[in-house]
């Protein structure tokens, strides 16, 4: 058997499927909203049952981006030359003959992934949460109305990033998904995609 080292630890795991379930459900009701869809609408039982669900699943979602925040976005944020080199080979997923270099714990990509989904995700919760105070006094309404174009603008960018983000941790990169199952991943593997990391873990 492969030797296994650990990459997620159990918080994470419960994290990222707390954020993924939370996210399904804000999307599945975001497009009734959006699309007027009566087939959701009667799946969750009526609007007002589907207004409910979209808004706590927020909540959870907003909760869940808090503890992502905390854990991830100090080493998102510790972009140096060896991303940049990696950003222009696009991480070599357009050729087979790009050599990309060492990356950490998290790659380029995942940097890159986390710092969009932790900005947008923000202002999806932010533009969420007046949405659904909405504050009458109308000195307030402009920001309600701005709160509605960021809260879609994000929805729209959320849905086309994180389908992407699917395919990327499972047909284009196999055995990424054991991680958010298992939290290990075999040494070897580890060692031709996160070297610097394997490196500085002493494998």
């Amino acid at each position: 058997m492969a030797n296994m080292v650990k990459k997620a630890n159990a918080f994470e795991i419960l994290n990222h499927w707390v954020m993924a379930v939370s996210f399904i459900i804000l999307a599945a009701t975001g497009f009734g909203f959006l699309f007027h869809l009566e087939q959701l609408n009667s799946i969750f039982g009526n609007f007002n049952a589907m207004k409910l669900w979209h808004n706590w699943s927020g909540v959870v979602f907003a909760v869940s981006l808090f503890f992502t925040i905390f854990h991830y976005l100090p080493v998102s944020l510790s972009l140096g030359s060896d991303d940049i080199a990696w950003i222009s080979k696009a991480g070599g997923y357009f050729s087979k003959k790009a050599v990309v270099p060492p990356q950490d714990r998290l790659n380029t990509g995942q940097k890159l992934l986390y710092l969009i989904v932790l900005t947008v995700g923000t202002a999806i919760a932010v533009s969420g949460l007046i949405i659904w105070l909405r504050p009458a006094a109308a000195d307030i309404r402009k920001w309600v109305l701005l709160s509605h174009l960021v809260h879609n603008i994000g929805f729209v960018l959320m849905v086309t990033i994180i389908p992407l983000h699917i395919y990327l941790a499972t047909l284009a990169n196999p055995g990424t998904f054991r991680i958010m199952v298992y939290g290990t991943v075999p040494l070897e593997w580890a060692k031709k995609r996160h070297a610097k990391w394997v490196q500085k873990m002493g494998f």
